[in-house]
């Protein structure tokens, strides 16, 4: 028995959903995000699902279980790479758990835009991980509000106890120094993502 192309979406959803949000959708969501008015609709598709195996359907709150689908937290970690001379490939079997890695209650995720930080390896595009904090130590890279209103990623130095100083990643730059009370920490670097399809 295969999937209807409507049974074929409404898989997609689920598996989507819970990529983005970690948790199963409703059916109102589910019906709301297919466009479908009846959740009677929704609950037909869902019972073919569950028949052939795709989800299991529990009697909780947001019970719609995946069945071995694959954990989009983890990707295997099977080596090392040179990025010079080449060197022996030697298999590996660990698992690289990106939720703990890079994942946490106090941290978010922002897309960079600009060219600023380019000679740290950050390039305009580049998704950085900020772990929330309202101080940093000089020379971390930080996410500063200057003057209540702009917002950038420099890496910070306290030249004295009355002065900051934003120092960008690019020869074509230079460093501003700012009075402390214009500048506003807002969360310090923790991580970098760079896509490349």
């Amino acid at each position: 028995m295969m999937l209807t192309e409507r049974e074929q979406t409404t898989l997609q959803f689920i598996v989507d959903f819970y990529a983005k949000s970690r948790k199963s959708p409703l059916l109102t969501e589910i019906a709301e995000g297919l466009g479908i008015q009846s959740k009677g609709v929704v609950h037909r598709y869902l019972s073919s699902l569950e028949e052939q195996g795709y989800i299991r359907r529990h009697q909780k709150h947001r019970g719609i279980e995946l069945v071995d689908h694959p954990n989009y937290d983890e990707l295997p970690l099977l080596g090392c790479i040179a990025a010079g001379k080449p060197i022996e490939a030697i298999e590996n079997r660990e698992l690289i758990n990106f939720a703990h890695l890079l994942g946490g209650t106090n941290r978010y995720v922002l897309q960079v835009k600009g060219h600023s930080m380019i000679d740290e390896g950050i390039r305009s595009g580049d998704l950085v991980v900020i772990e929330q904090a309202k101080m940093a130590r000089s020379n971390q890279i930080v996410v500063a509000l200057i003057d209540n209103h702009e917002a950038t990623l420099k890496r910070i130095k306290f030249p004295n106890r009355d002065t900051v100083r934003l120092i960008p990643a690019n020869k074509n730059m230079q460093p501003k120094n700012y009075s402390a009370d214009r500048v506003t920490i807002q969360g310090v670097l923790v991580g970098q993502v760079r896509m490349y399809t």
